[in-house]
């Protein structure tokens, strides 16, 4: 399992180490604010537009090729950079670990439920989370130190250097799991099984937590400096948030297996728990925004390894790299919505009514969804 962890980890690390990284690392490759937002979209649109293609393709010719595949194209891309340093190839560079990352991210989900019983999926996503957490985590903090030190040609060496060893480790130790017989899908099918509950209900959820993560992570820092938090403040916020989430995964996973959580009554309170995160945030000073990460934090990874485990318990496992790559879509949507939806708000009344907006979202969704009329959610998840 260790290298799935350490496949989790690069990909986090290649998504926050560059992003956090890119403002001020090159003049002459970053020349004003539009380009910045191009670059740092490349790498979540190409996750958007092909992981569920390569969870697809996983099922199809089983997961660990497409995982292989993706830890070495993501080393090449990252190299190619490495090699070129030039504006046109950090575009060619960020677009192709994007891609890359759309193929060994969903595979090693896939892989996480495969290669564990299902009375074991909250402790395996939970450890898979945390990992993936700590790559958030120190991603900003190791892309600026390995940026300070040799700027972005280092780190971008660093990420191709960690994607080869991750690769030769997972061909050395991940056992292969051949694809399973399956039958035969229509497009009805697939659309049937995407818009039932036991999908619909985790993917929601996941997509509820990583918007309030993402609002978190982006705009703390913003209600930090309107009342005078210098960087170094807003910059420990955004860290008790990060490593919050990473702890409370595995105790979250720990306590689905054992029975002292249930899947619906565990999404529903991660969903009010980053809800009421956001209502914190509208308070004034370090005060409220040190609740609003810590509450943040503890509804995204009270959810993440609930969600997780819920769609692999509810899949045929002939078709958890489909499954796990659209999920994976509706998380990058949820990044995407939640900063979109609060700064919208935002620019016409202010930042606390943006938190408000989001927050109400939150509290809605296990209401609309999760308590929504039919057989209970637990009856689906297996939990």
């Amino acid at each position: 399992m260790w290298p799935l962890y350490a496949a989790g980890f690069t990909t986090a690390f290649g998504a926050h180490g560059v992003a956090a990284s890119l403002g001020g690392a090159s003049e002459d490759a970053v020349t004003s604010l539009l380009v910045l937002g191009g670059l740092l979209a490349l790498y979540d649109g190409a996750e958007v537009v092909l992981k569920p293609v390569f969870g697809t393709l996983a099922d199809r010719v089983g997961a660990k090729p497409v995982l292989l595949g993706g830890l070495i194209a993501f080393a090449a891309a990252s190299g190619s950079y490495v090699l070129a340093d030039s504006p046109g190839w950090l575009w060619a560079a960020r677009l192709g670990q994007g891609a890359a990352a759309s193929a060994f991210s969903p595979s090693a989900s896939a892989l996480v439920a495969r290669l564990n019983p299902a009375a074991k999926h909250g402790r395996a996503f939970g450890s898979y989370g945390f990992y993936k957490s700590i790559g958030y985590t120190l991603g900003p903090l190791l892309g600026g130190l390995l940026v300070w030190a040799g700027g972005l040609r280092l780190l971008f060496g660093a990420m191709m250097v960690c994607a080869a060893v991750v690769a030769v480790w997972a061909a050395l130790a991940v056992p292969a799991v051949p694809p399973l017989p399956k039958t035969r899908q229509t497009v009805a099918d697939l659309v049937r099984r995407l818009t039932d509950r036991a999908f619909l209900a985790p993917t929601t959820a996941l997509a509820g937590a990583t918007a309030a993560l993402s609002v978190g992570v982006g705009f703390l820092p913003v209600s930090g400096a309107a009342v005078g938090l210098g960087p170094v403040a807003t910059g420990a916020a955004v860290s008790v948030l990060a490593a919050t989430a990473a702890l409370v995964q595995p105790w979250s996973g720990r306590a689905l297996d054992a029975g002292r959580l249930t899947t619906r009554t565990g999404l529903g309170a991660g969903l009010l728990l980053a809800a009421s995160g956001l209502a914190a945030a509208m308070i004034p000073g370090l005060i409220g925004i040190l609740a609003a990460a810590a509450l943040i934090g503890c509804g995204t990874g009270l959810i993440t390894p609930l969600g997780f485990a819920a769609l692999a318990a509810s899949t045929p496992p002939e078709r958890l790299g489909q499954t796990m790559g659209a999920a994976e879509l509706g998380r990058e949507l949820g990044d995407a919505a939640g900063p979109l939806l609060v700064a919208s708000v935002a620019v016409v009344a202010g930042l606390s009514y943006g938190y408000a907006v989001l927050a109400l979202v939150l509290t809605l969704i296990p209401l609309l969804v999760i308590r929504a009329a039919g057989r209970p959610f637990s009856e689906y998840s297996g939990h």
